[in-house]
């Protein structure tokens, strides 16, 4: 599983690892678990509407679970390297980042599904995250937001014991670091 802030290569890094897997002829799957927020963030500027929170969080939140839930179906029959690209841990980030309170269903949820042999939090300064996000223009984060996600997706991982690789390089570098973290 790969997490981390938006920016920090969470896609590029899966399809890269997937590209490896399927070149040395194992099979190898990403499974992305969008919220939808670049959507509605999107629609909202092209009505001129502003949301209010806890709504974008209530769209996000099922958006997100129905993605992993299906994503977790498509796992538990499936061999070789599965990755999937964020999870329900990042709606609680979103969560306690917007100072919106955790709840006790996804809390639950997301701990009952977070599973697998690795959960690896890819980690860049929100200064590359920020810079990699307006370079690929499609969407747009604040630094200040970056930031507070970065230091909540830390934290977490230090709690959980989860892989914290840092992201800053090629594909093929953070590859390395993955794998030696990871022991892959």
């Amino acid at each position: 599983m790969l997490l981390g802030i938006d920016g920090a290569g969470k896609t590029t890094t899966a399809a890269a690892l997937v590209a490896a897997e399927r070149e040395a002829g194992r099979p190898a799957i990403v499974l992305r678990n969008r919220s939808g927020r670049r959507w509605l963030a999107r629609t909202s500027a092209r009505f001129g509407v502003e949301l209010p929170v806890r709504w974008v969080d209530r769209v996000e939140t099922v958006v997100r679970t129905a993605n992993v839930l299906m994503s977790q179906a498509r796992t538990d029959h499936r061999g070789g390297l599965v990755i999937l690209d964020r999870h329900l841990v990042c709606q609680l980030v979103l969560r306690r980042v917007r100072g919106l309170t955790q709840g006790r269903v996804l809390p639950w949820l997301s701990a009952r599904l977070l599973r697998g042999d690795a959960v690896v939090v890819l980690d860049v300064p929100a200064e590359t995250a920020h810079a990699r996000i307006l370079a690929r223009g499609e969407d747009d984060e604040s630094l200040e937001y970056l930031r507070a996600a970065r230091a909540t997706y830390l934290e977490l991982a230090r709690a959980r014991g989860w892989i914290v690789v840092d992201a800053g390089g090629a594909p093929e570098v953070v590859i390395a670091r993955i794998a030696g973290a990871a022991s892959l």
